[in-house]
C-alpha cells in the first residue's frame, strides 16, 4: 500500500470506511433515507444506542432499565413502614458493672452542696414561705427559665421576678413587654415570655391556679419537655415518674459507658431501664452539680477528690469525665499530692 498512487490510496480508504459502515446499524422508523456519517466512532456494546433526528440534530437515547428509580426523585419512607423504637421497660436492663460504687462516690463528693445548682437551681430559688401553691409555680418558672441558661443568670432573673411578684396571678396580669424586660438576660427570653404567659393562662383556667400535678400533664404546657417536667414533679410533688436528663448528664453517662445513646431522651430511657426507682428523683440534682464542679470548679473538685475516702477512684472518675487531671494539677500546684495518690 505504501507505493500506491493517490487513486489507489483513495480506494483503500473507501473500502475501510465501507467495512465500518457494515458494522454499524443506524435505523430510523420514520425516515426512508439512511445517512452515513463521514467518520465513525467505536460503538459501545451495551447499552444499545439508537439515534434519531430531531430538528436537524442527531440525539442519542439510552433506554432506562426497568425497575431502576429516577435520580431526580427521592422517594421517602412509606408512611407506617418506619420501624418504631422499642420502649425500654423500667428494670428490664442489666445495670453497669460497679455502678453503685461510683454513684456512692459521687454522692460523697456532692455532700457539701457547693455547686452552682445548690444556690441557683430550681430547688433552692423558690419562696417556700409564700405557701405550697406559689412555691410550686416558682419551681416551674425556674425550670422554664433554665433552658440554655447558666444557673447564676437563672438565679438573678428569679430574684428580679420575685421582687416583681412571682405568682401565677401576677404573671398572668403582667403585660408581655414588661415580663420580657424582666427576664431579658436568660436565653431565648422572647419565647420564654410567651410560654410563661400561656402557661399562666392554662394554670388559672384549667388547674384552679396550681401547676399540673403530674409530669405527663406538665408536658402539655407550652415549652415544657420531659426533662423539665420530671424535675418539677420531683421537687414540687416529691414523686418521680421519670428521670430528668439534660445534655450534661447525657454526656457524662455516655462517658461512663452507663448508656449508649444519641440523645438525652434515649439516655433517660436507658437509665430508667436499670437504675432503682428510689434514685430517680435525686439523680439529676446530684449529677448536674457534680458535672458543674468538674467543668467549672476544677481546683475545688481536685481537692475534694484528694480528701475523699477513695482518692484514686475519684481522680479516675473525673478523668473519665474529661478533666485533664495532670494539666489542672500543675495549674493549681497539686502535682505532688496527685502523684502520691496515683
Amino acid at each position: 500500500e505504501r507505493g500506491l498512487p493517490v487513486s489507489g490510496v483513495k480506494s483503500v480508504l473507501i473500502e475501510r470506511l465501507e467495512g465500518k459502515d457494515e458494522a454499524v446499524a443506524v435505523a430510523s422508523a420514520t425516515s426512508a433515507t439512511t445517512t452515513t456519517s463521514k467518520y465513525f466512532a467505536k460503538q459501545p456494546s451495551s447499552p444499545v444506542t439508537v439515534t434519531a433526528k430531531t430538528k436537524g440534530k442527531v440525539s442519542a437515547k439510552t433506554p432506562t432499565k426497568r425497575g431502576s428509580p429516577s435520580k431526580s426523585k427521592s422517594p421517602g419512607k412509606s408512611p407506617g413502614r418506619s420501624p418504631k423504637r422499642v420502649t425500654i421497660e423500667p428494670g428490664s436492663l442489666k445495670p453497669p458493672t460497679n455502678w453503685e460504687k461510683i454513684y456512692s462516690l459521687v454522692e460523697e463528693l456532692r455532700a457539701d452542696r457547693s455547686a452552682p445548682v445548690d444556690t441557683d437551681g430550681g430547688e433552692a430559688l423558690p419562696e417556700k414561705h409564700l405557701g405550697e401553691v406559689v412555691y410550686r409555680f416558682q419551681v416551674l418558672t425556674a425550670l422554664m427559665l433554665s433552658s440554655q441558661t447558666k444557673d447564676a443568670v437563672v438565679g438573678e432573673t428569679m430574684r428580679i421576678l420575685q421582687q416583681h411578684g412571682l405568682t401565677v396571678e401576677n404573671i398572668h396580669q403582667t403585660d408581655h413587654e414588661t415580663l420580657n424586660g424582666l427576664i431579658k438576660k436568660v436565653g431565648f427570653h422572647n419565647n420564654k415570655t410567651k410560654f410563661m404567659k400561656q402557661s399562666a393562662e392554662i394554670i388559672l383556667t384549667q388547674y384552679n391556679g396550681d401547676i399540673p400535678p403530674t409530669a405527663d400533664e406538665m408536658m402539655k404546657l407550652p415549652g415544657v419537655g420531659p426533662k423539665m417536667a420530671y424535675i418539677v414533679e420531683s421537687i414540687a410533688f416529691d414523686t418521680a415518674s421519670g428521670i430528668g436528663v439534660d445534655t450534661h448528664m447525657h454526656r457524662m453517662f455516655n462517658d461512663l459507658k452507663w448508656v449508649t445513646s444519641k440523645t438525652p431522651e434515649e439516655t433517660r430511657e436507658q437509665l430508667e431501664g436499670w437504675l432503682p426507682r428510689d434514685k430517680w428523683g435525686s439523680i439529676n440534682y446530684i449529677w448536674v452539680g457534680f458535672g458543674q464542679e468538674v467543668q467549672q470548679q476544677k481546683e475545688k473538685m481536685l481537692r475534694k477528690c484528694l480528701a475523699s475516702s477513695s482518692p484514686r477512684e475519684a481522680l479516675g472518675l473525673v478523668k473519665k469525665l474529661r478533666m485533664d487531671v495532670k494539666k489542672e494539677a500543675k495549674r493549681f500546684g497539686l502535682e505532688d499530692d496527685i502523684k502520691r495518690v496515683m
